[in-house]
């Protein structure tokens, strides 16, 4: 088989947001009832319907770069990953988990794709199957791969299309591999293929890299369920102005860190939304006579705009922050003004 003939998405024809026209056909699969269309069973059937496409997508793209090759059994001490990295999520997450047990109980299904190593000898570099690798690596067994030789651009448009064919990296994901492809040389063409997306598409993805740092791209994760415009949303804020520092500092705590990785996303996005007021000497967030003052919850979070002047102190309710909350203290006036009172008197 040529090699132009295993990479078939061409630069050259128009690639979508989602799909190139020259993705792996799927198998047509039998349509689901009228009635599961609509509703929520049918937004359930229509997932389902969906990841058995990419899966069979992704079989299928598979099967076609190991056609005709052989399969043997590797040492995976031997097999280097690929020089591009293409995933945040790490190996510790329960879908890891589940894959381990699942080769440990019935094997490994799918060969992982190597090639020799272009620099060392006796070595090989993944192309894809890296979580199965990485399997079979805790699990003290030989891996099942394809070797193949490759280009450094075969390696990276073989990893990027088997990744997008099985949907499994995160935007954030796609978006830095997109983003070390144009690092490491790469023009658009390639990363088009790779990722089987537009060149609009491309530009968004590098772009919210671009913006916000590495290093807290890497401390947030992969956020498997962030979808795009969130990120977009996160590096707007970021092009606008934010403290880097307070942001790095606040990822490194334990609590954060614990969370999930979508949940330290939403942590992050709400701090950049609403950073917390420093303290003040006598007490915390005090107006003063200036316009602009806020108070905020030991969290963090803005609740009221104070504005003080000789003439007139204005407290305005953020109801997005704190629903509810006006109402509530008109409630507790009485009392306020009562315990107000009674400490002036008391002066």
């Amino acid at each position: 088989m040529a090699r132009k003939g295993l990479f078939s998405a061409s630069p050259e024809k128009k690639l979508t947001a989602v799909n190139s026209d020259d993705a792996p056909a799927v198998p047509q699969r039998v349509s689901p009832p009228a009635f599961a269309t609509r509703g929520a069973l049918g937004a359930v059937t229509r997932s389902i319907d969906e990841l058995a496409a990419r899966a069979d997508a992704a079989r299928d793209l598979e099967a076609r770069l190991t056609a005709g090759e052989t399969v043997i059994d590797v040492d995976p001490d031997i097999i280097d990953p690929p020089f591009i990295a293409d995933r945040l999520s790490h190996d510790d997450d329960a879908d890891f988990r589940t894959l381990v047990a699942a080769i440990e109980a019935r094997g490994q299904d799918s060969p992982v794709l190597v090639r020799p190593h272009p620099k060392e000898s006796g070595r090989y570099q993944l192309a894809f199957g890296r979580r199965r690798w990485r399997a079979c690596k805790v699990l003290g067994r030989q891996v099942r791969a394809v070797v193949k030789k490759l280009s450094d651009r075969d390696l990276v448009l073989a990893q990027g299309q088997e990744n997008s064919a099985r949907a499994n990296l995160s935007f954030i994901e796609r978006a830095l591999f997109a983003w070390r492809l144009e690092e490491g040389g790469y023009d658009r063409e390639t990363i088009m293929s790779a990722l089987t997306v537009d060149k609009t598409v491309v530009s968004r993805m590098i772009s919210v890299v671009k913006k916000i740092p590495l290093a807290i791209i890497e401390a947030i994760g992969s956020a498997p369920t962030t979808g795009r415009d969130r990120w977009v949303e996160l590096a707007t804020a970021f092009e606008a102005g934010v403290d880097i520092e307070q942001v790095t500092d606040f990822l490194a705590s334990a609590d954060v860190q614990a969370a999930s990785s979508d949940e330290r996303f939403d942590l992050v996005f709400g701090l950049i939304s609403n950073p917390p007021v420093p303290e003040e000497p006598a007490a915390r967030a005090v107006a003063k006579k200036a316009h602009g003052q806020y108070w905020s919850t030991p969290a963090g979070v803005r609740v009221a705009r104070v504005s003080s002047t000789d003439r007139a102190f204005v407290l305005s309710i953020d109801k997005r922050n704190a629903p509810g909350f006006g109402d509530f203290l008109l409630t507790q006036m009485d009392r306020l003004f009562e315990t107000y009172s009674n400490e002036k008197k008391e002066d």
